[in-house]
């Protein structure tokens, strides 16, 4: 991982509204159609080794589940933010919460 991909995906991390998420594949689209590179996973590795310095729940899997192992504290911000969940309560509803940045 090098620091300008990490730079553009902790920017458009940055940029995910409260109540709002974004899948790994998301913002690795997002990520990759401006620098060519990139996937799920390596936004996975810029998460789990800078990602704390942002609002990391709001990154889940494409099924909207937060980070394995974050759970509870996940879910906890999830619901202080109103952000929609599945009925079993487990994961964002992206259908509801789900975001896409728009053009600059």
């Amino acid at each position: 991982m090098d620091d300008e991909y990490a730079e553009a995906v902790l920017s458009v991390v940055e940029q995910i509204p409260p109540g709002r998420a974004m899948s790994y594949g998301a913002i690795a689209d997002v990520v990759g159609s401006a620098l060519g590179r990139g996937g799920p996973r390596q936004v996975g590795t810029v998460m789990s080794t800078v990602g704390g310095t942002v609002a990391w729940w709001r990154v889940v899997t494409a099924a909207g589940r937060p980070p394995r192992g974050h759970e509870v504290r996940a879910l906890t911000e999830f619901a202080a933010e109103g952000t929609p969940l599945t009925r079993d309560g487990e994961r964002v509803d992206l259908r509801r919460a789900g975001w896409y940045p728009g053009p600059e």
